[in-house]
């Protein structure tokens, strides 16, 4: 089990959930909170061998204000749908494993996952720092279904799967038949690896975040103590209904700013973002983070235009068990005020958490 507190500071708004936005996950800043309180129970297959079946499972649950940005609607969304508490509980993950030996390995998912294209992950100690990127805040987060990975060789590996669509249950009335598709390569001497993925993919109609994904992440290695990660990624929804219109979102995910005259139109979004870290010692890191973030109808954000971060963030551990992660960001909204209601520009953060892993 693992806990995990951080530290926010900046002006007081008016409203932090949509002032902070499209900051994640600290939206409630000058305070102490309890972001992500987390179980783990699992049972990892064996994956490193070809000669038998093997067999696994996961389940995660977590209790923080981090649910309201991994809630999939039918999995407890009522908290936040209905309720808009500050503290909830999401069941996050929930799969099982089963793995062939065909090729190299198979392994075939079946439950509640991770959206599988990207460098971030909702779970705190898998990522390089403690805020997220504009381009993880607003793709999807967890998907239902089934996905298979058949690792080819040692250089390539091929996904296919199927979801009922992102961040809904399949017992929900938003739940649309959803294809996964992904290629990944890695170089002979695994100093990059490439993967792209087509996720999510279906008639695009509107629905409870119904994406079209598609996406793709660069890993580069070049040395003992340097590497990189880049991803960008293009998205889009149709059909989304006009938020100046008076026709209501039936669905109840946002609306997007159409043209005049338009009930509904497609909503587009555009985002890259690169890491760049370094090793210092074992137990201390640092990093730079850039992101951009287009986001042309304003589906995503509230308000449409473009959005930059950047981020410089160090990781010092003490022992094996406490984690201090501390950062600098800067948020520039290029097109018009995107922060403070609608009402700043800019937004220059500092904040800390703490991971305490036992």
């Amino acid at each position: 089990m693992a806990l995990y507190w951080w530290w926010v500071w900046s002006g007081t708004p008016p409203n932090p959930a949509r002032c902070r936005h499209p900051v994640a996950y600290d939206i409630f800043p000058d305070k102490i909170e309890l972001n992500q309180a987390v179980v783990y129970i699992e049972r990892l297959p064996d994956t490193i061998q070809t000669s038998h079946f093997d067999w696994g499972y996961h389940v995660t649950g977590f209790f923080g204000i981090d649910y309201r940005f991994t809630t999939a609607k039918g999995y407890f969304s009522e908290q936040l749908l209905l309720s808009n508490k500050q503290y909830g509980f999401d069941p996050v993950l929930e799969y099982v494993d089963l793995y062939f030996p065909v090729k190299d390995g198979l392994n075939i998912r079946i439950g509640r996952f991770l959206s599988v294209p990207g460098i971030e992950a909702q779970l705190a100690p898998n990522n390089y720092n403690m805020t997220h990127s504009l381009l993880y805040t607003i793709d999807p987060f967890t998907d239902t279904g089934a996905i298979a990975s058949l690792r080819l060789n040692q250089q390539w590996m091929i996904q296919l799967g199927i979801s009922c669509s992102h961040d809904v249950a399949c017992w929900t009335e938003d739940r649309r038949a959803s294809g996964i598709f992904c290629l990944n390569y890695s170089t002979t001497s695994n100093n990059d690896n490439f993967n792209g993925c087509a996720n999510g993919i279906n008639d695009a109609k509107y629905a409870y975040n119904n994406l079209q994904e598609y996406d793709l992440t660069w890993y580069h290695k070049f040395n003992a103590k340097w590497h990189t990660a880049t991803e960008t990624w293009y998205m889009y929804e149709n059909s989304v209904p006009n938020v100046v219109n008076p026709v209501k979102p039936e669905l109840g995910a946002n609306g997007a700013f159409c043209a005049a005259g338009q009930l509904r139109c497609t909503a587009p979004e555009y985002a890259i973002v690169n890491s760049l870290n370094r090793d210092v010692t074992p137990k201390f890191m640092i990093g730079f983070r850039s992101d951009l973030l287009n986001d042309k109808k304003g589906q995503r954000t509230g308000i449409p235009g473009k959005y930059t971060e950047n981020t410089f963030y160090l990781t010092r551990y003490i022992g094996t068990t406490v984690m201090f992660r501390p950062e600098l960001r800067f948020d520039h909204s290029w097109d018009r005020e995107g922060y403070n209601d609608g009402n700043a520009r800019n937004r220059l953060f500092f904040g800390m958490d703490v991971i305490y892993k036992f």
